[in-house]
């Protein structure tokens, strides 16, 4: 069977938002942006693996497309909690690259679907 690094990789990211969530409730008692992080954080992958299943070419692009926007707005709530102060600088610099090579990845991935 083929290796699916798009999923290997976002299924990873998932588990590190995770990761990120429960220390920001636990330690920083933050619960509105760590959940807003959680949900689009967690969704990337889920899209991904909808998009592995998808029943054509045009739905495959959409479920693809959902994920970079989930990617997105993870990355937009990444840089808001490490500039409220809820991340420090090491966790920011921990996570930061790894949303950066999804939208990559997907941005990608949306490109090659939709030239083919």
């Amino acid at each position: 069977m083929k290796r699916n690094v798009i999923k290997e990789k976002s299924f990873d990211f998932a588990l590190e938002v995770v990761n990120v969530y429960k220390t920001l409730c636990y330690q920083q008692k933050e619960f509105v942006m760590s959940k807003q992080l959680l949900r689009s954080g967690t969704s990337i992958g889920a899209n991904i693996r909808e998009a592995e299943h998808a029943k054509s070419k045009a739905d495959f692009i959409h479920k693809i497309a959902i994920a970079l926007k989930e990617a997105n707005e993870t990355e937009y709530w990444i840089e808001l909690l490490y500039r409220s102060n809820y991340l420090d600088a090491i966790q920011f610099q921990n996570i930061h690259p790894k949303i950066t090579e999804q939208l990559r990845l997907l941005t990608s991935i949306l490109n090659t679907a939709k030239q083919k």
